[in-house]
């Protein structure tokens, strides 16, 4: 009966032992000047990755559909593994002309008109800041990571990353609204065993931030918008 159940015992313990788990926590946001976290403690759009110690894990291509409907882009923060093909329709009845000239990759799906789309396909690690060259207001990001293990923060701060292999990871962070000073102390190495693992709260400073006026995509201001009978205007402010 006693080497039965040592037989078992040991059955079990074989059968957890690289099994994937969860990693799971959660953020705060800290020194806001963004009325959504100040007055609603809104911590969503937070990126979380994990880089693994022992060798870049096979990323599966995957699609996403950023929207612009009511001259915005919708979601506004993605995380994506490379190699991702995002899909840009154009639900608005007005021209729209999504780009990015900043670090990460460059793209351009020139101006295009209502009822149509445009597809991009991201192939390199990098932070994409999206734009639109007619509408000034209109901002996306997209966070490309060599990694299929990622997660976003939901509006309460909580996130998860499933079927994670166990093993040493880099844990990473990007926030729109932290400096890369701040990125860099968040980052973190993990281990990942068969229960899983948890970062606890990862306090994120936005102190420091500055936001920046982005130029169109010739690197020059956006002229006025027109106004007057019969212009489009998309959604309230």
């Amino acid at each position: 009966m006693t080497c039965l159940l040592r037989t078992s015992f040991s059955l079990l313990l074989l059968a957890s032992i690289g099994r994937p788990a969860e990693v799971a926590g959660s953020v705060e946001l800290a020194d806001s000047r963004d009325s959504s976290v100040r007055k609603k403690r809104n911590y969503s759009g937070v990126a979380i990755w994990l880089e693994s110690v022992g060798g870049a894990p096979a990323v599966r291509p995957a699609t996403l559909t950023i929207t612009q409907k009511a001259k915005r882009f919708t979601p506004h923060i993605s995380i994506v593994p490379t190699g991702t093909t995002v899909d840009f329709p154009n639900f608005d009845p007005i021209f729209h002309n999504a780009f990015s000239n900043f670090a990460g990759q460059p793209f351009d799906t020139g101006l295009y008109p209502p009822g149509s789309t445009r597809k991009v396909r991201f192939h390199r690690p990098g932070v994409v800041r999206v734009f639109c060259n007619i509408h000034s207001t209109m901002s996306a990001v997209i966070v490309v990571v060599g990694s299929p293990y990622t997660a976003l923060t939901g509006a309460n701060g909580a996130f998860r990353i499933a079927d994670v292999p166990p093993g040493e990871y880099v844990l990473k962070v990007w926030h729109e609204r932290a400096t890369q000073t701040v990125l860099e102390r968040l980052s973190r190495r993990i281990s990942v065993g068969a229960q899983g693992h948890s970062t606890g709260v990862l306090k994120i400073s936005e102190a420091g931030y500055l936001p920046v006026p982005h130029l169109n995509k010739h690197g020059a201001d956006y002229p006025p918008e027109p106004a007057g009978p019969g212009v489009y205007r998309g959604a309230p402010k």
